[in-house]
Formats: structure tokens, C-alpha cells, sequence
């Protein structure tokens, strides 16, 4: 019977490609990884979304990796169903194990389902990749409910695990320290960007002239006041993901109608090189709070493997990168204009570029989650053929 990795997320298989799928995608090379969705209420309908396929859904992705998507009860998230909702998840893992035919030895949660105790005697480890109880508000549940989940994982986990170091230090200070592995780039993802084609969405005369642009979520992590003196400055401002309904009902609509500021909305990760080819400054506008303190962008990376350059505001993770002047950092929204149009006024030499394709090489998500590997006591030698 072969040994099967349980790879808890706190976000969709097919959703936005962040820290869950890029880990668990290259934990399938040293060993079998089920990888394990939120599991969806019943009150958003029997029927998965994307297989049309009613209760819970195991399907495999490809050879080493597989998924299930597990249903809930309706309210599975509110104190007293959250049990139960993480016992009914165990045993749809416990299930999906048989049928494809493995032994559950490691168990990763990154999300906020507890499958700590999917598999009697398995290496558990808790994976922190955001302050969850700090962005209670983001994910609409609740502070108190967080902070016990987290508390109940890290209290049994083998090993705790933060991608981070704000996360680290806190819980060091707390008494329970946590080993740093922090979020990292997909290089060869950008490798080809500068012969990707280029968006049909966009304007064809942006290619001739320097772009600011920003990829990712737009919601309440984002100050708008730094998008906003972007703006102001004339300079071309590409903007690159989904937008939170609620998020700034008045500021936004009166930034995204203005002639130099073009907003495309959620494009497919596979679609990224396009709009980075066009771009030669990346943004990280980040607001400063408690839960961005604690997050590791991925997207200041990734500008960085696609050659450009990065403006990001003042970080922890940020300052433990190290960059240099490869990452210029800003503390208000006039200095962060200020970088904008520094960077944008830069040649984009090849030396330059690959100095920061170099720099991104460094912190390749294949190193990230060796670490996560050592951590699990797997077979760091990875599996022929994945």
C-alpha cells in the first residue's frame, strides 16, 4: 500500500493559484498527495461546481495527485457545526484513502478544517500561511472561532510550520515555535514572458510606453490611496485580479474610469505572462495591517521572475527578502508614486532583468517546500516522472 500525503487547504484546488496548490504540487514529486478543498456547505448546492457531481468528489489531477472536494452541513462554519463539519471531512478522507488505495503517513493543514486526526500515528503539521484570527473580517467568520481552531491544531500538531517570519516570531513568543517556510515563486512560470503574447484586452499602444500594474486580489488588504497616487501621476496602471464587492464603493469606480487606468479582472494564472509582458513595474500596495504584517506576498516574487521591477510598501517579509534596491519600498502613497515613476524611468537592461530573475531563483518554490519535505521526514529524492 503506498503512502499517501493529506494536504488540507484553506482555498479551492481550482481556485486563485496561491501557496496551497503551488505547495502541494510539488509535495506529489516526493510522494502521493491528496490535496483537500474547503469543504462546501450543502446550502451552495449537492453539486460540485465543476464536476456537476453531487456529495462529496475525488477525482485525480494527475499521476501523484489527487483531490477531493468534501460537502458540509449548511452553517458548517459557526461554533458547534465546525465539529462537525471537520469530522465529516476526516471521514470523506479516511474514504478517499481506501479508494485510492493508500495509507495516510502525513497530514498537512493550512486551512481552517481541522484534519489533525484524519490518521492515528501519521506526522502531523500546521501550516500557518496567513493570521487568520488577524483577517476574521476578510473571510467574514469568526475571531473567536479562529483563534480556538488555531489554538486546538497547534496544540497537536508535530511540528508548526509559518510562511512568515512575523508569523514565526509570534508564535515563538507564544511558546510554540514554528519552523519559517516561507511563500515563493513559480520561475519557470515567467521564464517566458517577454515572448508570451500580449493581451487582447488591452490597449496595443501600452506595449510602446512604461506600465505600472498590480496582480492579484483587490480587496481590503489593498490601500487605494497608493493605487490612487499611481494614478495621478499620468504613468499607464494596469490592474490584474477580482474584486471584493464591497471593497472602497466609492474611491474604486471613480480610479478605474480614469484614461490611464485599465482593470481587466480575474485572468487565469496560465494568462499571467501576457500582462506581465506589458508591465515593467509590479505593485504591492499592501495596507499597513495586522494581517498583511503577517502575510508573505507572492506577487512582489513573481514581478521580480518576470524581470520587472517591484514597488512594494514596508513588509516584515519584504525586509527578510533582502533585495536591495531590487525591491524599492515606500511608506506613503507620495513616495510610493515617487518609486512608481522612478522605476518606470529605468531601462530595463537584460543584466537588470536577470539580476532579478536571480534573485527570484533564490526563493523558487521547489526550495520552499524541500524545507516543508524535511519537515514531513519524507524521502527528499523526488519521484521519476511527475
Amino acid at each position: 500500500m503506498n503512502d499517501l500525503l493529506v494536504y488540507g487547504a484553506g482555498t479551492r484546488y481550482d481556485g486563485v493559484s496561491g501557496t496551497d496548490r503551488h505547495v502541494a504540487d510539488r509535495l506529489s514529486a516526493y510522494t502521493t498527495v491528496l490535496y483537500v478543498d474547503p469543504p462546501r456547505p450543502v446550502r451552495s448546492g449537492l453539486r460540485d461546481p465543476e464536476t456537476g457531481q453531487a456529495g462529496h468528489v475525488l477525482r485525480q489531477v494527475r499521476p501523484g495527485l489527487w483531490r477531493l472536494s468534501p460537502v458540509a452541513p449548511p452553517a458548517a462554519y459557526r461554533a458547534g457545526v465546525e465539529r462537525v463539519t471537520a469530522a465529516l471531512a476526516r471521514r470523506a478522507v479516511r474514504g478517499a484513502a481506501r479508494r485510492i488505495g493508500a495509507r495516510v503517513t502525513g497530514v498537512v493543514v493550512a486551512g481552517t478544517t481541522d484534519l489533525m486526526d484524519v490518521a492515528p500515528g501519521a506526522r502531523t503539521v500546521r501550516y500557518v500561511t496567513d493570521d487568520l484570527v488577524a483577517g476574521a473580517a476578510l473571510i467574514r467568520m469568526s475571531t473567536a472561532r479562529l483563534a480556538r481552531a488555531e489554538r486546538r491544531m497547534t496544540e497537536r500538531a508535530d511540528v508548526i510550520a509559518a510562511c512568515s517570519p512575523h508569523l514565526t516570531e509570534r508564535f515563538t513568543r507564544d511558546g510554540r515555535p514554528a519552523a519559517l517556510v516561507a511563500n515563493g515563486c513559480d520561475v519557470a512560470a515567467y521564464s517566458g514572458v517577454d515572448d508570451a503574447p500580449p493581451p487582447a484586452d488591452l490597449p496595443a499602444e501600452l506595449a510602446a510606453t512604461p506600465v505600472a500594474g498590480f496582480v492579484g486580489h483587490i480587496n481590503a488588504r489593498i490601500d487605494i490611496a497608493l493605487l490612487e497616487a499611481v494614478a495621478a501621476t499620468g504613468a499607464p496602471l494596469v490592474l490584474v485580479g477580482p474584486r471584493v464587492g464591497d471593497y472602497e464603493p466609492e474611491r474604486w469606480p471613480r480610479l478605474v474610469v480614469l484614461p490611464n487606468v485599465h482593470w481587466v479582472g480575474r485572468k487565469p494564472y496560465e494568462e499571467l505572462p501576457s500582462y506581465l509582458r506589458i508591465m515593467d513595474v509590479g505593485l504591492t500596495p499592501y495596507a499597513d495591517s495586522a494581517f498583511n504584517r503577517a502575510s508573505f506576498p507572492l506577487k512582489t516574487l513573481e514581478y521580480l521572475a518576470a524581470g520587472r521591477a517591484a514597488v512594494s510598501t514596508d513588509l516584515p517579509a519584504t525586509a527578510w527578502l533582502d533585495a536591495g534596491p531590487l525591491i524599492a519600498v515606500a511608506r506613503t502613497p507620495g513616495a510610493f508614486a515617487a518609486a512608481v515613476t522612478a522605476g518606470l524611468g529605468t531601462p530595463r537592461t537584460e543584466d537588470l532583468a536577470g539580476r532579478r530573475r536571480a534573485f527570484a531563483a533564490r526563493h523558487d518554490w521547489h526550495h520552499r517546500v524541500r524545507l516543508l519535505a524535511d519537515l514531513l521526514e519524507l524521502d527528499v529524492k523526488e519521484v521519476a516522472g511527475r
